[in-house]
């Protein structure tokens, strides 16, 4: 597949689409002084591998992920992508050690992915809500969303709490009590070194 596959103006809509959601995430993380991660947040969606389906399955509402997973029955770019986005649940599953079975469950995540991942949720469902958003949209995504049930319960009760935060008090108090979070974080990772 190469940019002549693609419908024309797709390819330019998706990199508009995957820029404005880099920096919507860079500005949230870097409201809760995740200023590294906020600067690199998925950069691999500009490789070739997922560039170029997501710009192949573009439609603006939604993820091409979505779209490519309805048509071929998995998705090459969500498989390249979450291998390599630590704010994704998915790149800390591994196998239950516990029942032994072949079985995968979530890991716990690091505490400033979670944050990461939240911040992502938000600039999700701001790019594809729009002037639909509200303050409840990813918390009302998340709860009817099948994802969760995968995660680790510290992951699932620390996302929840910043979503159901947002919900309830906005943005503004939302990210200040994330930037606090993560400062006391790193305070507790230089003590436990």
């Amino acid at each position: 597949m190469n940019l002549s596959t693609i419908k024309e103006k797709n390819w330019y809509k998706h990199l508009a689409t995957i820029t404005e959601h880099k920096i919507e995430v860079g500005k949230n993380c870097f409201k809760c002084g995740l200023y590294k991660q906020g600067l690199l947040h998925d950069l691999s969606k500009y490789s070739p591998t997922e560039f170029l389906v997501g710009a192949k399955y573009y439609q603006g509402n939604r993820s091409p992920n979505d779209a490519e997973r309805e048509d071929r029955g998995y998705t090459t770019s969500w498989l390249h992508h979450k291998g390599r986005n630590k704010h994704h649940l998915e790149y800390w599953m591994d196998y239950d050690l516990v029942k032994r079975d072949g079985s995968m469950i979530g890991m716990k995540m690091p505490d400033n992915y979670i944050v990461e991942m939240f911040c992502d949720r938000v600039a999700a469902s701001k790019i594809y809500h729009r002037e639909n958003y509200t303050d409840r949209t990813a918390l009302d995504y998340f709860v009817n969303g099948k994802a969760k049930g995968a995660m680790h319960p510290y992951v699932r009760k620390k996302l929840l709490l910043l979503l159901t935060m947002l919900a309830e008090k906005g943005e503004e108090e939302t990210f200040r009590y994330a930037k606090r979070y993560m400062k006391a974080y790193r305070k507790y990772l230089k003590r436990h070194k």
